[in-house]
C-alpha cells in the first residue's frame, strides 16, 4: 500500500545557546567541580556546531535543579514545540487539526501524562475521536522508527490522514552533580527541537513523495551505549564512547541487511539520510556507507545550527534535503538506544 508525505516542517525553541557562551557558562559551572574539564574544552570547537536551541534561557542552568523542575519544564516546553512543529506541518499539507485521524508523538527526553498531543488539543483544534499513539524511548533513533511507525499506521487505513510529532527537549539534562565524561559530552552536543510529518495513502498534489516499509536492527548485549540513568535529579545521559568505533565496525553490514529486509541493494540508493549525532559519528557514517568523506553536508549544516536535538534531528536533515530538490530513493537511518539502528526508505520525485 502506498503512503506519501504530505508535509514535513521543523520548529525550534526561542532561546540561542551559541556555542562559545554554552563553553563559557559550562566552564564556570563544571570547572571547579570536574578536574579533567580543561581537557574536554577542545570538544566544544571540534564538534562542528556553532549555536543550539532551548526550551528554557541559559541562566535557568544556573540554580539545582531536581526532578520536577525539569519535568515542568519539558512539559511546558515541549508541548509549545509541539503545537509550532504540528501546526507548520499541517499548514504545509493544507490539512486542518481536525481532519487528522491519528497522532503519532514521539518523544524521550521527559514525562507527560497526559501526553502532549492531549496538552495540544484544545489549541490544536484535533477532533475528540482522533487516535493517539505516544511513543516514548526511542532517544536518537526515535525521528526514523516514529516515521516507519507513523508510515504502518497509514498503510492500514489508506483513508486516514496520520500526523507524526517528535519533540525532544535534551539541553534540561544538564547536571553539575554528575561529574561523568559523558555529562560533559552531551553539553557540548545536546540541543532541542521539533519536526512534524503529515502522511496518508492519498496521493498529493504536486511532488510526490513515497514511503516504503522501513525495518530495524537491535544489536545483542548493548544496553549500556546509549540511554538515560534515571534518579532524583532528573535523567543522567549514557553516552559511550565507543560510538564511533561501534559504527565503524558494524553500520555497513546492518546497512547491507536492512537494505536487504527493504528489499533494495547500496547502489539503488541516490541519498542516504542520517542522524548527525556528532561530527565523529558522521565521518563514521560516511566511511562505514563507503561515502565521498564530506558528501553528507546537509546532516553537517544541521549539527552546525542546531546540534544534535536527539529524535527530530534526522527529520531536520531530510527536511533540508528536500527542499534542496533531491530526488531518487533515499535511505533514512538513525542509532538510538537498545542499541539499535532505524531505517526508513522513500522516494522522491524530481523537483518540478
Amino acid at each position: 500500500m502506498s503512503v506519501f508525505l504530505h508535509g514535513l516542517t521543523t520548529a525550534l525553541p526561542p532561546h540561542v545557546l551559541p556555542q562559545n557562551l554554552v563553553q563559557t557558562r559550562a566552564q564556570e559551572l563544571l570547572g571547579p567541580k570536574y578536574p579533567q574539564f580543561e581537557r574536554l574544552l577542545t570538544t566544544f570547537v571540534s564538534a562542528g556546531i556553532d549555536k543550539r536551541h532551548s526550551v528554557v534561557p541559559i541562566d535557568w542552568f544556573e540554580g539545582e535543579r531536581g526532578w520536577k523542575d525539569r519535568n515542568d519544564a519539558f512539559v511546558e516546553g515541549a508541548t509549545a514545540l509541539f503545537i509550532d512543529a504540528a501546526s507548520s506541518a499541517l499548514d504545509a499539507a493544507d490539512w486542518a487539526a481536525s481532519d487528522v485521524d491519528c497522532i503519532v508523538t514521539v518523544s524521550s527526553t521527559g514525562v507527560a501524562t497526559p501526553t502532549l498531543e492531549a496538552r495540544a488539543m484544545q489549541t490544536m483544534g484535533f477532533r475528540r475521536d482522533v487516535r493517539r499513539v505516544p511513543v516514548f524511548g526511542l532517544g536518537c533513533a526515535g525521528g526514523v522508527s516514529g516515521l516507519s511507525i507513523a508510515r504502518t499506521m497509514s498503510a492500514a487505513a489508506p483513508e486516514d490522514r496520520v500526523l507524526l510529532v517528535v519533540v525532544e527537549a535534551c539541553t534540561l539534562s544538564f547536571r553539575t552533580d554528575r561529574l561523568q565524561k559523558a555529562d560533559i559530552i552531551a553539553t557540548v552536543l545536546f540541543g532541542d527541537g521539533a519536526a512534524a510529518a503529515c502522511l496518508s495513502g492519498r496521493d498529493p498534489v504536486g511532488r510526490t513523495v513515497r514511503l516504503a516499509p522501513g525495518t530495524q536492527i537491535t544489536w545483542p548485549d548493548t544496553l549500556g551505549i546509549m540511554g538515560w540513568d534515571v534518579d532524583d535529579a532528573g535523567l543522567g545521559v549514557v553516552f559511550d564512547r565507543s560510538i564511533p568505533d561501534f559504527v565503524g565496525a558494524h553500520m555497513e553490514k546492518a546497512t547491507a541487511d536492512a537494505l536487504k529486509d527493504c528489499g533494495m541493494e547500496h547502489d539503488d540508493i541516490d541519498r542516504f539520510v542520517c542522524h548527525p549525532g556528532g561530527a565523529k559519528v558522521v565521518t563514521a557514517l560516511e566511511r562505514a556507507l563507503h561515502l565521498e568523506q564530506g558528501v553528507l553536508t546537509h546532516e553537517r549544516d544541521v549539527l552546525r545550527d542546531a546540534g544534535n536535538m536527539s529524535a527530530p534531528t534526522v527529520l531536520f536533515v531530510l527536511e533540508r534535503v528536500l527542499k534542496s530538490g533531491a530526488s531518487g530513493r533515499m535511505m533514512t537511518m538513525a542509532l538510538g538506544p537498545g542499541f539499535s539502528a532505524a531505517f526508513q526508505p522513500l522516494e522522491a520525485e524530481v523537483a518540478a
